[in-house]
């Protein structure tokens, strides 16, 4: 047997992705930046009659700096040795794709539900970064709903199925009521599951979990919908939002974000814990997963485009989703620095419930549950709160 190679091959990695998107973002970027300064000269020299003329070899070095540390950051890492070797904890149930993986303890049962359209292993992201294996060994026994990749199944999959179907059988598997825990989309999706099987939830937890999609910006969610007809071509063709498409959708959210990380990277001791890391989250955010085109109707049309959640109008195999009639108890985490669901968005949906618990961490939607500080910011409250759940 060819023993597995210890590092890629230089260049092997695809992200960011879609790479020519960010370039051209960038590119855009400066090319503004040059163009403003220019106009902003010529407007000062005329209000000031001054008759020099401006010198912008300043600007144009800078500029040329930030394109280059951006091309050296995007280098470096897709050059970089670091590959997940995380052993894999057991599948106690599978259905089609989704499999429910087991990370052993020995207290209460705590299944934790991530997004349809990202990997589950964020929650699992690499050695001394996984959220789970440590709440395992803090006296919890967390169990992962790894949804998989859509095969010809599940791409005919609404929200419906995913939920009132997939999630709860899933449920059904294990032995009493849990704590269920949903990150993201994933909360939507425990929300509901919650309100469906409230015999089988007796605690509900929501991260970083979206409710008002026009709390913040609501021009800005309409237009994440419109974009919906242009899609229907391919998603015709394979029955999914393909991966660059959904990528492209949440670099427009913020779209010098990448650019800006990349070129803070290309300065970082790449051996340093802290590069390693980012090595590991870019690595997860380039292994994306299609959404299910059924889905990506749903979600897209009626959450970011009709505002349905907030408005009482989502419903579930024709159960209204009201977080108002959950009597179980709740916690949210907000992170306060989520460009991706604004904090206004999540603390919507905490309002709405009876008995919340909720932290606001400094962090980002990833770093909060996967970043150098998650450990105090998400893991450690989530675990004394879960803990108290009789």
């Amino acid at each position: 047997m060819t023993p597995r190679p210890e590092a890629p091959a230089p260049l092997s990695r695809r992200g960011p992705r879609p790479l020519l998107l960010h370039l051209a973002l960038a590119w855009m970027r400066s090319n503004g930046s040059a163009a403003a300064s220019l106009n902003l000269s010529s407007a000062w020299q005329s209000l000031l009659n001054s008759g020099t003329e401006p010198d912008l070899t300043a600007l144009y070095e800078a500029l040329q700096l930030q394109d280059r540390a951006l091309i050296a950051g995007i280098a470096a890492y897709r050059q970089d040795g670091y590959v997940r070797a995380m052993r894999e904890p057991p599948s106690i149930w599978e259905e089609g794709e989704s499999r429910m993986l087991d990370y052993g303890g020995s207290g209460p049962p705590v299944l934790f539900v991530p997004s349809l359209v990202n990997r589950a292993y964020i929650l699992d992201l690499m050695e001394g970064g996984s959220m789970l294996r440590w709440l395992s060994a803090q006296g919890l026994h967390p169990y992962l709903l790894d949804w998989g990749w859509p095969s010809a199944v599940e791409r005919r999959f609404s929200l419906t199925d995913y939920i009132a179907r997939r999630l709860e059988r899933a449920l059904a598997a294990l032995p009493g009521p849990v704590i269920l825990a949903g990150y993201c989309m994933g909360g939507l999706l425990a929300l509901a599951a919650a309100l469906r099987a409230p015999g089988r939830v007796k605690a509900l937890a929501l991260l970083a979990t979206p409710w008002d999609f026009h709390a913040e910006d609501p021009e800005a969610a309409r237009r994440v919908a419109e974009v919906l007809p242009f899609m229907e071509a391919a998603m015709q063709f394979s029955g999914t939002l393909p991966i660059d498409a959904l990528n492209a959708m949440f670099t427009m959210v913020d779209p010098y974000g990448v650019g800006d990380k990349y070129r803070d990277f290309a300065g970082q001791d790449k051996t340093s814990a802290r590069a390693r890391r980012f090595v590991a989250m870019e690595d997860w955010l380039a292994d994306g997963v299609p959404l299910a085109a059924p889905v990506a109707r749903e979600a897209l049309a009626q959450w970011y485009g009709a505002n349905a959640p907030a408005r009482g109008e989502w419903r579930v195999a024709g159960l209204a989703v009201d977080p108002g009639q959950l009597e179980i108890p709740a916690f949210c985490a907000i992170p306060a620095k989520d460009r991706l669901v604004p904090a206004a968005s999540a603390r919507a949906l905490a309002a709405r419930l009876q008995h919340a618990t909720v932290i606001e961490p400094k962090a980002g939607h990833i770093g909060m549950v996967a970043g150098t500080y998650a450990e105090t910011s998400l893991w450690r409250p989530f675990a004394e709160w879960a803990s108290g759940i009789s």
